[in-house]
């Protein structure tokens, strides 16, 4: 996996972030989702490495990235703050500007630093998500029992903490097979990385507190923004499972292009036949729909 690329950590001040890097010409940073790491876009990456420097960075609290100590407000978790790193990782890495990619919980770190630092993104990829605000505000027994890491892991710890730290195996099998997923797509060495990411308790916190972040923090953040009129300046593509939630529970709202052209002006986006991770089910086409976006096809 990740043949060609090199692998660093890089020192953002608040956090240490890890990447794998590879390509040439204008950046293009992929962030992955729960229960991922960077390792999701293993075969997505070396497909556009020959238009962009492509970053795959493990967000704080995830993967091989550093744990920051947390506070009573979750804020060292919340999407301010991990989209915060990236933007200072890639001033390391000598992007000034950048297309930029996240796939669930990346996807809100992403429409968050493109919110928060509209001067550093040229284009923005969001992948089965729409803002978490939205989320919470529609919020039914749909979402407590089919998306169950958004309320359970967002409970006061240590509970969540314990549970992942027994479960983790049976916590990322649930999600890979049961989000609409063909467990195919994940060969054993990488559902074997990923429970391992889930087996350290310091990852285990940060990861239930990037939850008790997107119950809190996060859902105020972007109120403010939508009552202060803050628009997401960039293109923005949304892809999402034509066969999951965004596909079905948002149909009121004009589906997820309905509920991101509230946000944002220049929005376009397709359903995907696949499930919740299907970048990694579907990485071919993932990849040609990405870059023909991102190069403004």
């Amino acid at each position: 996996m990740f043949e060609d690329f090199e692998s660093a950590e890089v020192d953002t001040g608040e956090a240490r972030i890890f990447i794998r890097r590879g390509g040439s010409g204008s950046g293009l940073l992929l962030l992955h989702g729960f229960p991922q790491t960077h390792l999701m876009w293993r075969d997505v990456a070396p497909r556009l490495v020959k238009d962009f420097t492509v970053i795959c960075a493990d967000l704080r609290g995830y993967g091989q990235s550093s744990c920051p100590p947390s506070a009573a407000d979750h804020a060292p978790y919340a999407k301010r703050a991990m989209a915060g790193d990236l933007v200072r990782l890639m001033d390391r890495l000598g992007f000034q500007r950048f297309h930029l990619a996240g796939h669930d919980r990346g996807g809100r770190v992403a429409y968050r630093l493109a919110l928060d630092h509209p001067d550093r993104v040229d284009r923005l990829a969001v992948l089965d998500i729409v803002p978490t605000a939205d989320v919470w505000d529609r919020a039914d027994a749909r979402l407590a029992l089919g998306y169950w890491p958004w309320s359970l892991l967002a409970q006061p710890e240590p509970l969540p903490e314990a549970i992942l730290a027994a479960a983790a195996g049976a916590i990322v099998d649930n999600a890979l097979s049961g989000w609409g997923s063909s467990p195919r797509a994940f060969p054993a060495e990488v559902r074997q990385a990923y429970v391992q990411a889930l087996r350290d308790p310091a990852h285990i916190h940060a990861i239930c507190e990037e939850y008790r972040a997107a119950a809190s923090l996060d859902r105020e953040h972007d109120r403010t923004d939508r009552e202060a009129g803050r628009r997401i300046a960039c293109p923005l593509l949304s892809l999402w499972s034509d066969h999951g939630a965004l596909a079905e529970w948002y149909a009121d709202d004009g589906g997820p292009l309905g509920l991101w052209r509230n946000w944002a002006d220049d929005v376009s986006g397709k359903a995907m036949p696949g499930g919740h991770f299907f970048p990694e089910e579907l990485p071919a086409e993932t990849a040609k729909i990405l870059g023909d976006f991102l190069a403004g096809h």
